[in-house]
């Protein structure tokens, strides 16, 4: 029998206050997402950049315990996914990979390949593919796997997407449903989605699949939960000067309150952890906009986690890619329209449609927040959307 691996992929994020300073670091130490006209930059701005924001993100880490829950989580779910592979008969090693924390990508693949797998899925814990996620780390991989004989002879499949899968439709419609009896009316509750944003740019120059899949998320836990509730979909942790995709949860937010909306259950949808942006950004800082706005019954519907029905979508998924022919890292990385993004064509300063298309999120911060603070001295960028 072949020995099965299944590799999770994560963006990852600090497990102490300590680790802020170098997470940041590393984020910025990467030259495809803050482009300098000359490599020896690319540290000291990095250096420069995580310096001046730790302190920041580090209070908002302070709200939700000192650190990120994430890996935990995630090493959670693995643990899990092993248990419910075992029991359905497919035996299988779990390996974690994040993106710009311990367990980092690579660690992951050293582990793999010194177990000598002979078969590998890849699935990336983001439901929704964006070229900023899933795309993200597939592109790291296929450098890995270029760099790597014994790699290339590895046979594997990756998942670019699963929002559509049966039983995670399932799980998030029963968590959504238990957060609905708390309340007198259920009914009545206004079912609030706020996914992860991106770059309006993303999807218009680059053709990321991102805004469809999240509309077509929420059209399909709508549809499983066959409830009469009104709902809206919005998208969070905009940052940077350019148009994110909207409606922003904050002014779909205020807009409910406007309409007299007094009740309202908020759904991460685009997050199958928890993590700063539903432990800080929504029960926090939304729930301080939504209060302010009169909608004084706000509840969230936690994130997927170990529940046991997600669990077994991850398990549904695992076993239908192994009988199904193999889903490679440049099919996974394609996009609907063709724009070169790695590697560069050539150095440019600044934000360059490109560089945006890339991972704007990051790169616009990194630049900009050296612009503003050396020219003005002034400290008024929000933290970073993507910090886990």
């Amino acid at each position: 029998m072949s020995r099965v691996g299944v590799l999770l992929l994560n963006l990852g994020g600090p497990d102490k206050l300590e680790d802020v300073g170098p997470f940041l670091y590393n984020l910025f130490s990467d030259p495809e997402i803050i482009r300098l006209p000359f490599r020896w930059l690319q540290k000291p701005l990095a250096w420069f950049i995580a310096s001046r924001r730790t302190g920041t993100s580090q209070e908002n880490y302070k709200q939700i315990g000192g650190g990120s829950p994430l890996r935990r989580i995630t090493e959670a779910q693995g643990e899990a996914l092993k248990e419910k592979l075992d029991y359905l008969g497919q035996e299988a090693n779990i390996y974690v990979g994040m993106r710009y924390w311990h367990p980092y990508t690579e660690e992951a693949i050293a582990m793999l390949t010194q177990d000598n797998i002979d078969r590998l899925v890849i699935l990336p814990l983001y439901p929704q593919f964006s070229i900023s996620t899933s795309g993200s780390s597939f592109r790291l991989l296929e450098k890995l796997w270029q760099e790597n004989p014994k790699l290339q002879r590895l046979d594997y499949t990756v998942i670019p997407s699963w929002y559509k899968q049966p039983s995670y439709l399932q799980a998030m419609a029963e968590l959504i449903a238990q957060e609905l009896k708390q309340f007198p009316n259920p009914d009545q509750v206004h079912i609030f989605f706020s996914a992860h944003g991106v770059p309006k740019s993303y999807v218009e120059e680059a053709g990321d699949p991102y805004q469809q899949e999240i509309e077509d998320c929420t059209a399909l836990i709508m549809q499983t939960l066959n409830r009469p509730n009104l709902h809206t979909l919005a998208y969070q942790s905009r940052v940077g000067p350019v148009e994110w995709l909207q409606p922003y949860t904050e002014d779909a937010l205020k807009e409910l309150g406007a309409q007299g909306v007094k009740d309202l259950v908020v759904v991460p949808i685009s997050f199958v952890s928890e993590h700063i942006e539903t432990l800080q950004e929504i029960d926090i800082e939304y729930r301080e906009v939504a209060e302010e706005a009169g909608i004084h019954n706000f509840r969230r519907v936690p994130a997927p986690n170990t529940h046991p029905v997600f669990i077994q979508a991850l398990a549904d998924l695992v076993i239908d890619a192994l009988k199904n022919p193999s889903f490679k890292l440049s099919q996974a990385a394609q996009m609907k329209k063709r724009v070169k993004m790695y590697p560069q064509e050539r150095w440019e300063w600044g934000l360059t449609t490109s560089a945006e298309v890339w991972n704007g999120r990051i790169a616009m911060l990194g630049f900009i927040a050296l612009i503003i603070e050396l020219v003005t001295g002034h400290g008024l960028l929000h933290m970073i959307g993507l910090l886990q």
